[in-house]
């Protein structure tokens, strides 16, 4: 099977109120909901993606988290009765200021990012592009661009690239090509030394 610039959505996977972008691929079972995903970002399967923006080229395993909802801990009860309110016949309407709140704490994604098995994101973090969280990660802060995290809860490892690479690597944003420029430098995306040369300023 070939991916196009349709988005393809395997077998059971749900997206919801999202906006997915051209070249995408959302695997088998996985949720996407109140969400932004970039061109040719994809996910491995049973991942679940809520109130989040992702960049393009992303790589997001299975079984990923991101932006699991928080539960109202200030309150007498953190359970979602107190703003679910209809399911339980505990009220007229439901607790929109509550669904508000969970929406203003949404996860940011940079470009290039990989997200390894198992991650999960918490809400309100942003993770720079280029970076890498590791399998069974739990990111609970901000993540630079081009940084490895890992651990529970996660913290940076090393970085990808020296600091003047990474930031040459910015500086470029191929990320942000046309589909014919990809296509005529894609051989270029293998030497970052090369690339550097050839395309920074």
């Amino acid at each position: 099977m070939k991916l196009s610039e349709k988005p393809t959505i395997h077998e059971g996977a749900k997206v919801l109120d999202s906006t997915l972008g051209a070249w995408t691929e959302i695997g088998a079972n996985s949720v996407i909901e109140e969400s932004i995903i970039g061109d040719y970002t994809y996910t491995a399967g049973d991942a679940q993606i809520t109130y989040s923006e992702v960049g393009k080229y992303c790589s997001i395993a299975s079984h990923v988290r991101i932006h699991p909802v928080n539960h109202p801990m200030w309150r007498v009860t953190q359970h979602h009765m107190t703003y679910r309110r209809v399911l339980y016949d505990l009220g007229e309407s439901d607790d929109t200021e509550f669904f508000e709140w969970r929406k203003d704490h949404k996860v940011t994604i940079g470009h290039d990012v990989w997200i390894g098995h198992g991650a999960i994101i918490m809400p309100g973090v942003s993770i720079g592009t280029g970076a890498v969280i590791g399998s069974g990660a739990v990111v609970t802060k901000d993540v630079p661009p081009y940084m490895i995290a890992a651990g529970v809860p996660a913290k940076p490892i090393k970085e990808r690239f020296p600091k003047e690479i990474a930031e040459k690597l910015l500086e470029i944003a191929w990320w942000n090509w046309d589909r014919p420029t990809l296509e005529e430098r894609f051989e270029e995306l293998n030497d970052v030394e090369r690339f550097i040369r050839k395309y920074g300023k």
